[in-house]
């Protein structure tokens, strides 16, 4: 993980595969993501809402997180690593920026930062980093005045605890019932809750973790098929080889093979 904040856009940031942003997953950075154009869709924490133009989605690292980015849509993330003097929230945070003037500000250090990573002059991480603190402090001050968020449902309360064992247990393997048992409702009150919250069913939100984990290390790694599958709670190459063909369609060594070919 890079020390130096990054600046890319939506589209660099899927790396030209839309799996890598359209599953749930997590980052090892804090994202900070404004969109300029058009709208999308993001599940983060479990919940689902529509983020259009001047909106700013805060994801913390290692949140369960996924974003629908549609053709129309433009948008920047800014990648920040945690412990260092750029804080961001704990929790994440939607914002509409309504005033001209705000959005102009965090579009103009976005542009300038841009202009540091293209340049590359001397001190240059030194100036990411003071720009990623100015872009930090103008979300913490634009936070101030966002009108409270409503308290959540007891839907959205479950829903979220579900999301962050996913991302904590998802390569153990277990069921989705064991989630339901540890947090103390059945299975089918936790599917329901998922659904009306982020419009998939709590399977399916543990699949598709499982799926993006599994596409990363199969298409970016070079552990063996089965290596992979053991440390993703598979308990046979065959099985996580079923797995991978049902939802791709393709066997892991041909999903490999595809990547590399690219």
């Amino acid at each position: 993980m890079t020390a130096v904040p990054q600046l890319m856009t939506l589209a660099q940031w899927s790396r030209g595969t839309p799996w890598r942003l359209h599953l749930p997953h997590s980052q090892p950075h804090h994202a900070l993501i404004w969109v300029t154009r058009g709208q999308t869709r993001a599940t983060v924490g479990g919940i689902r809402r529509g983020v259009g133009a001047h909106n700013a989605l805060a994801v913390p690292a290692g949140t369960l997180f996924s974003i629908e980015v549609a053709p129309a849509c433009y948008g920047q993330v800014c990648l920040i690593p945690p412990g260092g003097p750029a804080l961001m929230p704990d929790m994440p945070e939607h914002l509409r920026i309504r005033e001209v003037q705000s959005q102009n500000e965090l579009t103009g250090l976005l542009d300038a930062m841009t202009r540091e990573e293209n340049q590359r002059r001397p001190f240059a991480d030194e100036a990411a980093q003071a720009l990623a603190i100015m872009i930090t402090v103008w979300l913490r001050r634009a936070l101030i005045g966002q009108d409270a968020p409503p308290r959540p449902t007891a839907a959205q309360r479950l829903t979220a605890a579900y999301a962050a064992l996913v991302e904590q247990d998802y390569a153990t393997g277990q069921p989705m019932a064991a989630y339901a048992r540890d947090l103390g409702v059945t299975p089918t009150h936790l599917t329901r809750s998922c659904k009306a919250c982020c419009g998939m069913t709590a399977a399916d939100l543990l699949v598709q973790r499982t799926l993006h984990a599994a596409r990363e290390m199969l298409e970016d790694g070079d552990d063996a098929v089965r290596h992979v599958a053991a440390q993703l709670g598979f308990g046979s190459a065959a099985y996580f080889s079923r797995f991978i063909a049902q939802h791709t369609g393709v066997s892991p060594s041909e999903l490999r093979r595809r990547a590399r070919a690219k």
